[in-house]
């Protein structure tokens, strides 16, 4: 598995959570500000964003202030599913109905532990196999492909 990890600052929260993805075993590659490098949200959300679409890494996180610009940035590029994660939860059905490749976490609203939790859940879900849940996931791969032509 590989992830890309973008962010337009880089924060406690953001190094602790970039370095639990890599003593996990998981690829990590970094963007924006992780990678050292200036950015905004928009640049750290784009780059995230084309790496997954490229197919170049499987999933991305995001951080941002609170998580709003990078989500609605990730979500313009075709094939990506960025979801904002507030707890397991979101990030269970981020990934079982939603089909979610792009965490977006909160810097100002997730604590250390409460993210790390959310990353744990994230990774370990995958899309359901429920034929309700396949029928979003198929609609919405459908509706992605109409709007990427327009």
């Amino acid at each position: 598995m590989k992830i890309c990890l973008g962010s337009d600052s880089v924060t406690h929260f953001v190094e602790e959570i970039t370095r639990y993805v890599a003593e996990k075993g998981i690829e990590t590659v970094p963007c924006g500000a992780v990678a050292g490098r200036k950015a905004d949200y928009v640049d750290a959300a784009s780059e995230v964003a084309e790496k997954v679409a490229s197919g170049e890494c499987e999933y991305g996180i995001l951080f941002c202030n609170t998580g709003t610009g990078v989500t609605i940035v990730a979500n313009k590029f075709p094939g990506v599913r960025a979801a904002m994660c507030y707890d397991a939860f979101s990030a269970e059905i981020s990934k079982l109905a939603n089909n979610a490749n792009v965490l977006v976490l909160s810097i100002r609203y997730t604590g250390e532990r409460l993210g790390k939790e959310i990353v744990d859940k994230w990774l370990a879900t995958g899309p359901s196999t429920e034929p309700h849940r396949v029928n979003f996931h198929r609609k919405t791969d459908a509706l992605d492909a109409r709007t990427r032509k327009a």
